[in-house]
């Protein structure tokens, strides 16, 4: 690994780490695109890639910082990670099964949905307030 690649490694990180803790988002959403477009991995390099980061205790600071000032839900959190464990089996299996080409095309359509829901409802936020 040269020192241009760990460089563009740690910038990807760092960008992702920000993110998470800033707003929750940094595994599927930065990384997996980084290391598609910037580091060349094929789509499942990238998703496993990111998976394998995400299974390290990367988040366990700013899980901290929000656990502190109280705005952690526990018990929902553990429902939810029980299932996510069960579905992220089970969407890595359905998605070796698909060519590459559609993985991608339903990971940005699922990107794009959201990040439109995303500034419609902060666009409203913001209009709202204005009245």
């Amino acid at each position: 690994m040269t020192w241009q690649e760990i460089s563009l490694l740690l910038g990807i990180g760092s960008v992702a780490g920000i993110l998470s803790g800033f707003v929750g988002v940094g595994g599927g959403i930065v990384i997996v695109p980084a290391l598609v477009y910037m580091v060349g991995f094929s789509q499942f390099q990238a998703q496993g890639t990111s998976l394998f980061i995400l299974s390290m205790p990367v988040v366990a600071l700013a899980l901290m910082n929000y656990a502190k000032s109280g705005n952690v839900h526990w018990k929902f959190g553990l429902v939810v990670a029980a299932a996510f464990v069960v579905g992220g089996y089970v969407g890595s299996k359905l998605a070796l099964r698909l060519p590459e080409a559609w993985v991608k095309l339903i990971f940005g359509a699922i990107m794009a949905y959201v990040a439109f829901k995303m500034l419609w409802s902060g666009y409203q936020g913001i209009s709202n307030h204005e009245s």
